[in-house]
């Protein structure tokens, strides 16, 4: 004990100083309430843990040993405090691990059968509930490895294509995983629940659309847009669009989050049934009503690494068969330019065939190219692949787009890899396309499970534009989708020589989901939240520097 004055004015004014600061303002508003300085805190700044160990357990501290008896007790609406500042209720270990295990196995069952294509919605309000972990390593790791839990069953075929470099890809796929739970809790912690609520579904659409179509290693598939893509109507993704439809969900929850819990229940109760219904109820096409201006039967044939020979062989069979005016084969039928042999089969059959094959390019190279020959055995039109796979050897990009102004309408092609990219395909669709083909290789040895992936694509396409789609996969799945996004026929993985017959009917132009301004604006609004958290932090960390 000491009887120095000047010490107890010390220790006085330090004890208000520190119920101050863990007691809110006058009007009980938090953000009005003064933060501790950098160095009055200790720890991540961003956990519980950090926060819990401010000011306002420094009066204590501050005591002589002997007077701590003395001490006031901190103020009980510190331990609100992290309630205020957006973390309310922190997830502990237990619940934490729960939810992980939800969002995986929803995922899983959305894929599975489209009869539970709704699941994906309780992915991404797991996801949402996942943003209350208590610190930024949880949640970055946590998002990695439900990523893996997501990403790594439905990708296994990444193995046989790729060997033990497909742990790498998979780890890449899982890392926006990661980064929307680190953004996502930031932005919880530092700007408040219902800041979140509203940012949201523009945090992860940006992210998504962004893993999906912006950059080097861009892989669009097992979005949420796509869980709906085996359903028979798609209908949230005609107006909404492939990444419309995962910000409307996140929308939802986000929102939802703001309720009490009751209504919150109720809400996401309504919320899947209202996707079931909606999937499964009859609506026509935006085009219903409209007398097709050319409607046009086409042939396909599921051929992989042909000889010249047997693609002959094959189009004689169809041909006796089937009077079909235009037959199509898969991309890469032939490693070069279409042989003669063939043009001259156009010739004496009359037929418009449309054939994958490789056109030369500078430096020994090659385009990835579909050809149309006429039935006077000449090139009429050719379309080169715009986006080549990654790490394969697929030839140079095309340099342009344009669209086959054929007999019947105007048709645009796109080849295999290209449909999964809405930048590539909505040019055709701004160029005033009535109708896609794609020529696709899927090689047998992928696996099934590829080949679905892969089959989810054009139902969802068609859907969005309004317009038909014909596909014809070297191995399966090849499919003639109608302008409402319902496979009309199909034929089957595997099915070396399978044919598969369809109608097109061009009844007007495609048109583009309004997803297609929502998602570069979310991109948008995810680089300011990400340079802002990131200005911040460099700044905290440089005043505690100094």
């Amino acid at each position: 004990m000491t009887n120095d004055p000047n010490i107890h004015v010390e220790l006085i004014a330090k004890q208000e100083r520190g119920a101050h600061a863990a007691s809110p303002p006058e009007g009980g508003d938090w953000r009005a309430a003064p933060s501790p300085s950098p160095s009055e805190t200790s720890g991540d700044p961003d956990s519980e843990s950090g926060l819990g160990r401010g000011q306002g357990h420094r009066s204590a501290m501050s005591l002589p040993l002997g007077q701590c008896q003395n001490a006031p007790a901190p103020d009980p609406s510190f331990k609100n405090s992290l309630s205020h500042s957006g973390l309310r209720s922190p997830l502990k270990t237990g619940p934490a691990v729960l939810l992980a295990l939800a969002a995986a196995i929803s995922f899983h069952l959305a894929y599975a059968w489209a009869v539970c294509s709704f699941m994906i919605s309780v992915y991404l309000y797991c996801l949402f509930e996942l943003t209350r972990l208590n610190s930024g390593r949880q949640a970055f790791y946590g998002g990695l490895v439900i990523g893996l839990l997501v990403f790594a069953p439905q990708l296994s075929f990444f193995w046989t294509i790729f060997g033990p470099a497909a742990i790498a890809l998979w780890l890449i796929l899982a890392f926006w995983i990661a980064m929307f739970l680190s953004v996502a809790r930031l932005v919880r912690l530092r700007l408040g629940p219902i800041a979140l609520a509203l940012l949201s579904p523009f945090l992860w659409t940006g992210l998504e659309y962004f893993r999906s179509e912006l950059y080097y290693l861009r892989f669009s598939w097992l979005n949420v847009g796509f869980a709906f893509g085996s359903g028979p109507n798609l209908l949230p993704n005609r107006s909404l669009g492939v990444y419309g439809i995962g910000f409307a969900i996140m929308a939802c929850v986000g929102l939802a989050s703001l309720l009490r819990r009751r209504t919150r229940i109720w809400s996401g109760i309504a919320l899947l049934i209202s996707l079931e219904i909606l999937e499964f109820s009859p609506s026509g096409t935006r085009w219903e009503g409209l007398k097709p201006r050319g409607e046009i039967t086409v042939a396909g044939i599921q051929l992989e690494f042909p000889t010249e020979t047997e693609v002959i062989a094959s189009l004689n069979q169809l041909a006796h068969d089937n009077p079909v005016r235009l037959i199509v084969l898969s991309e890469y039928t032939f490693d070069g330019p279409v042989p003669d042999g063939i043009r001259a089969w156009c010739r004496k059959h009359n037929r418009y065939l449309v054939v994958g094959g490789k056109a030369p390019a500078p430096g020994n190279d090659f385009y990835d190219t579909a050809f149309v020959i006429g039935p006077d055995g000449t090139t009429v039109f050719e379309q080169g692949k715009k986006v080549p796979i990654q790490f394969f050897k697929d030839g140079l990009p095309a340099r342009e787009q344009h669209l086959w102004e054929s007999p019947w309408g105007k048709i645009g092609i796109c080849i295999c890899y290209d449909l999964s990219y809405s930048r590539v395909t909505d040019e055709l669709v701004r160029l005033g396309a009535q109708a896609l083909i794609v020529p696709t290789m899927d090689v047998a040895d992928w696996g099934k499970r590829q080949h679905e992936l892969h089959a989810r694509v054009a139902p969802v396409r068609a859907a969005e534009y309004g317009i038909p789609i014909f596909r014809v996969a070297s191995s399966g799945i090849s499919q003639c989708v109608d302008a409402r996004g319902n496979v009309v026929v199909s034929a089957p993985f595997p099915g070396s020589g399978a044919t598969i017959i369809g109608f097109l009917n061009l009844s007007g132009e495609g048109a583009l989901p309004w997803d297609r301004i929502i998602a570069p604006l979310s991109v948008f609004v995810t680089g300011i939240l990400l340079a802002g958290f990131t200005t911040a932090s460099v700044r905290k960390r440089f005043y505690r520097l100094t």
